[in-house]
């Protein structure tokens, strides 16, 4: 799943996503998180699909130790900083 939603293939997403891959999955060599490498991609449909679909909006990447908010604020994702914010990550 990690490399589909890096691809901003959101319908192979959802694919892995109905056969229950964990959707705060984090890649074991980069340790990255699907939702903050997603971000960094600038995947913005398959980000607003990963929180629609349960993904922890506070869940920081290990290997840059960035969490979503501040990957969005970085690469000017603005309507994901403020689906963010609305949810409680500023």
């Amino acid at each position: 799943m990690f490399g589909a939603a890096v691809k901003g293939d959101a319908e192979l997403v959802r694919f892995y996503l109905d056969q229950g891959v964990d959707v705060d999955y984090s890649h074991p060599e980069f340790q990255e998180t699907t939702l903050v490498a997603t971000i960094l991609a600038g995947q913005e449909e398959v980000a607003h699909l990963l929180l629609d679909r349960g993904a922890d909006p506070g869940l920081e990447s290990l290997a840059d130790r960035l969490t979503p908010a501040h990957a969005a604020r970085q690469v000017g994702m603005s309507s994901v900083t403020t689906r963010l914010a609305s949810l409680g990550q500023a």
